[in-house]
C-alpha cells in the first residue's frame, strides 16, 4: 500500500508488458543495513552512476536486506484516453491465442487479461459480469484519437476470435483496477483461516494455460491470467500444504516460479512460501543476506 512497499516487494501490476517492473522505474534510495550502517545507491535523475547497482537487490527483497527511507523513481504521464476491447466467450487455450495475437501486432496495447467465465461474473462492472461468458479484455492507452483509431483497428483483428466489445474510459479504468488487485479472489472480512489459498505464478505467456490446468485437474479452484498469460493468479481450496506439490510440479513442467500469496500462518511456516532456488544461487543469495544484516534481525523469516 506504499511506496516503499511496491518496490520491496516488486510487484507489478498489468501495464509490466508495456512499461516493466517496478525494478526498470527505481533510480536510487537511500536506506540503512542490518549493521545499522547508513548508505545509498543510484541518483535521482537517469545517467551513469558508479558502483553497483542496488537499486535493482532491493527490488523484490521483501525488507530482508535493508530498510530504505528514501526513494527516487521514474514516472509516466497518465493517459489522456483509455478504452478497453472485449473478446466474449474464449477459453483459455484461444484467450491465450488472441492476447499473443494483440501483444504482437502494431497497436501497443499496455495490458492483455482473460478473466474464465467464473472469474468474470464477480466484477462489478455491468458488462463484464452479465456477459455470462469468459473475458478477454485488451487496454489501449494514450491520446484520444490514436485510441479510437487503434481500438477500431484490433475490433477487426481480433473478431476472428469471436464476438467483440469495448469498454470506454471509466470503465476501463475500474475494470484494471479489479484486475491489477485481484478483487475476484478477495474474501469478506479477510479471515486468512477460512479463505482459499492464493498462488501467484510467472511462466511463459504461451503456457499459462497449461499450467493452470494441470493444477485445477488436481486441485478445486479457480484462476485469473495476466501480463497475457506470463502471470496466473490461482485460488485453490485450502489444503494442509496449500497444494504445493501440484503447483511446484506444475512450475517445473514448464518454467517460471511461483509464490505462495496467501495461506494461513501454520502453513505459510510450513510449505516454501517463495520458489526454491537450485543451491548455487541459494548460496548465493544466503552470501548476499549476510552482507547486509549478518545477524537477521531484518524481516527475520521473510525469506531466510
Amino acid at each position: 500500500g506504499t511506496i516503499g512497499g511496491m518496490i520491496a516487494t516488486g510487484f507489478a501490476g498489468p501495464r509490466r508488458i508495456k512499461q516493466g517492473s517496478v525494478r526498470d522505474h527505481t533510480l536510487g534510495f537511500r536506506a540503512v543495513s542490518g549493521r545499522g550502517e547508513l548508505f545509498k545507491s543510484g541518483g535521482k535523475v537517469m545517467k551513469n552512476v558508479t558502483g553497483f547497482d542496488l537499486s535493482k537487490l532491493m527490488a523484490g527483497s521483501f525488507g530482508t536486506l535493508a530498510v530504505m527511507s528514501e526513494v527516487s523513481f521514474k514516472v509516466l504521464p497518465v493517459a489522456e484516453k483509455t478504452r478497453t476491447v472485449l473478446i466474449m466467450s474464449l477459453g483459455d487455450n484461444s484467450a491465450i491465442q488472441a492476447m499473443s495475437t494483440a501483444m504482437n501486432s502494431a497497436f501497443e496495447v499496455s495490458s492483455v487479461a482473460h478473466l474464465p467465465e467464473g472469474v468474470a461474473k464477480r466484477s462489478a462492472i455491468p458488462r463484464v459480469a452479465d456477459a455470462g461468458a469468459a473475458i478477454t479484455a485488451i487496454r489501449v492507452e494514450g491520446p484520444a484519437p490514436s485510441v479510437v483509431a487503434r481500438c477500431e483497428a484490433l475490433r477487426d483483428l481480433l473478431g476472428k476470435f469471436g464476438d467483440v466489445e469495448e469498454l470506454h474510459t471509466a470503465n476501463s479504468r475500474a475494470l484494471w483496477r479489479e484486475i491489477r488487485d485481484v478483487n475476484y479472489f478477495k474474501a469478506d472480512g479477510y479471515d486468512v483461516e477460512d479463505t482459499s489459498t492464493l498462488w501467484q505464478a510467472s511462466v511463459p505467456p504461451a503456457s499459462g494455460a497449461a499450467f493452470a490446468r494441470q493444477v485445477l485437474s488436481s486441485c478445486d479452484g479457480e484462476a485469473l491470467f495476466d501480463w497475457g498469460g506470463g502471470e496466473v493468479w490461482l485460488s485453490l481450496t485450502n489444503q494442509d500444504d496449500a497444494a504445493q506439490g501440484f503447483v511446484r510440479g506444475a512450475i517445473a513442467q514448464c518454467g517460471g516460479h511461483a509464490t505462495l500469496i496467501r495461506a494461513s500462518e501454520g502453513i505459510r511456516r510450513a510449505v516454501n512460501v517463495f520458489q526454491p532456488q537450485d543451491p548455487v544461487l541459494s548460496s548465493l543469495g544466503k552470501r548476499v543476506k549476510e552482507s547486509f544484516d549478518p545477524r537477521n534481525i531484518l524481516n527475520p523469516d521473510r525469506m531466510y
